[in-house]
């Protein structure tokens, strides 16, 4: 019998999809070269201000969780509700949506991780504080290399509770992004 993800509790869910990391791998680069080509073939392009690699497969040497996060800034007078049909098309399922951001996995299956998977945040012109962070981290290998002990140790305490997980990173994600602000400016706007 098939499952139906959208039946599942989240308990049930994260034990499906549970927190791993691994090694670093090249690879990571291309499937979001590829991806977010993809991305800019279906979406309107007077829409698409930028298409981002962010998140850990973005920051060089760090152990990750296997999963692509992709970031799409869209212009203001954009209707995130116009974009949200195009992606779900294109594999997409909705997790989130509220008025300024939405976000969309590609790559969880009844039967677990898909080779490829995809986290995409959608988000409105200037929402893109994990570019300074992503490039925070592969300017400073030595705080990169924190982040991952950080992760690593949140790993094992945390392997099937997403939302503790994420939560034990906010402190040193909140602060390197200030420090990257500060440091590189209005590198992004």
């Amino acid at each position: 019998m098939k499952k139906d993800l959208s039946k599942m509790s989240l308990r049930e869910l994260w034990e499906l999809f549970p927190i791993f990391l691994t090694e670093h791998q090249a690879i990571w680069r291309d499937w979001y070269d590829a991806e977010a080509q993809r991305l800019q073939t279906l979406l309107p392009k007077e829409t698409v201000i930028r298409i981002s690699h962010i998140g850990s497969t973005a920051v060089h040497g760090i152990r990750a969780k296997p999963i692509i996060d992709i970031l799409i800034e869209i212009t203001n007078d954009c209707k995130m509700e116009r974009l949200s049909p195009i992606l779900r098309e294109a594999g997409y399922l909705s997790m989130h949506a509220e008025n300024t951001r939405a976000s969309f996995n590609r790559g969880y299956t009844p039967n677990g991780f898909a080779e490829k998977v995809f986290h995409l945040h959608l988000r409105y012109k200037g929402d893109h504080d994990e570019l300074y962070f992503r490039d925070y981290l592969n300017d400073r290998p030595d705080t990169a290399k924190a982040y991952e002990t950080l992760k690593l140790h949140l790993w094992m305490q945390y392997e099937h509770d997403r939302d503790a997980y994420t939560a034990g990173k906010t402190e040193f994600v909140t602060t390197c992004t200030k420090l990257a602000k500060a440091f590189y400016g209005d590198r992004y706007n």
